[in-house]
């Protein structure tokens, strides 16, 4: 006879951010620590708004650094900043290293020299014990720090629960997000959050939704499912604050149906002459003329080529006949307009609070 499982209670405690972060607001959205996209600006404006804006990895180690001297000018230069925001001792920024070619010596300076109120980890290549690595340098160079570290399968959760320099926050990412995610062993959020919920239990650890929510419906869905909050990183790629090509930037709204016009390679990293990722890893993409001809059967010289030809051509090298890699999530059909990050916030929160309003009362 099969052992039945014990069912487990679907409730958990909420982390309350504004605990944390004071300026933040219910439900808490965080913008997503994209690469180069985004940068001093957008971070700052989403956490103006209530959420928690981080500042990706730059195009050196010491961008980090620069983005941050960014954001305290702002703070200086800005007339309209909440109330909440004075008395923090930390910028109510994060930011975001990606482990496998970070640099740990320029990030733990980085946060020691400008105190980032959080520090988002992605994509060890060692696994925990590089994580743990990190979170110990970065504890260290700013005590209070608050660490976050994504994650995309239950067997990661396990490892960060058993480790001794657990993170504040787990991000998990389902399969549907844009970037770089895990590439085989992925699961869709809808099943993957619950699961690693039921695991961390009563651990203290937060919990963040990510993967492909671009509006107040994934937000009000993620909550359901015990989220603390929602990451979003493909809905803020059509903001006015992203540092994004106008070309990229348009193919993101233009861009529909994910299931069909986008999918996870390698190919628009190794033509841009990115090698060396994690096996374990690989983005999610929109497709277009590089990857059919790379289907087709076409060398990769002739690509690269082509490729390297679509760079000189400015804004022209993205869409479905250019050759650009325009990373996205499964989110694309859901993005038609570009907006200020402030209202985005405040838009897709007013939105999810007034669904969860109507299920409360039917």
């Amino acid at each position: 006879m099969n052992a039945i499982r014990t069912a487990v209670s679907p409730v958990r405690s909420r982390t309350r951010f504004n605990d944390i972060f004071p300026w933040a607001i219910s439900p808490f959205i965080v913008g997503a620590p994209m690469r180069v996209m985004s940068g001093p600006h957008l971070a700052l404006a989403v956490s103006k708004a209530g959420g928690l804006g981080f500042i990706g990895p730059g195009e050196k180690p010491e961008s980090t650094a620069t983005d941050l001297v960014t954001v305290r000018e702002l703070l200086r230069e800005s007339s309209s900043l909440p109330a909440s925001f004075q008395g923090t001792e930390k910028l109510p920024v994060g930011v975001g290293f990606q482990l496998w070619n970070g640099d740990l010596k320029s990030a733990t300076k980085a946060v020691q020299e400008h105190h980032p109120c959080a520090a988002w980890l992605f994509a060890p290549r060692k696994g925990q014990g590089e994580v743990d690595e990190w979170t110990t340098s970065l504890r260290k160079a700013s005590p209070g720090i608050h660490i976050w570290y994504q994650i995309g399968t239950l067997e990661e959760s396990i490892e960060a629960l058993k480790s001794d320099h657990r993170p504040d926050v787990l991000v998990i990412q389902g399969a549907e997000a844009g970037g770089h995610g895990r590439a085989t062993d992925g699961m869709g959020l809808m099943t993957l959050f619950p699961e690693i919920a039921d695991q961390v239990r009563g651990s203290g650890i937060s919990l963040i939704a990510a993967g492909g929510i671009a509006d107040g419906r994934g937000i009000a869905a993620a909550l359901a499912l015990g989220a603390d909050g929602v990451a979003m990183g493909t809905r803020f790629l059509a903001s006015t604050e992203a540092r994004i090509k106008t070309g990229y930037q348009n193919e993101v709204v233009r861009a529909a149906d994910a299931a069909k016009n986008t999918t996870r390679t390698q190919l628009y990293n190794h033509l841009r002459g990115t090698f060396g990722w994690p096996e374990q890893y690989s983005p999610r993409g929109i497709i277009n003329k590089s990857w059919q001809e790379h289907q087709a059967g076409m060398p990769f010289e002739d690509l690269k080529q082509r490729h390297d030809e679509a760079v000189k051509a400015g804004d022209e090298g993205w869409g479905p006949n250019g050759r650009l890699a325009t990373y996205a999530g499964a989110g694309i059909g859901l993005v038609h307009n570009v907006e200020d990050a402030s209202h985005l916030v405040e838009r897709l929160r007013a939105e999810a609070k007034q669904i969860l309003k109507e299920l409360g009362d039917s």
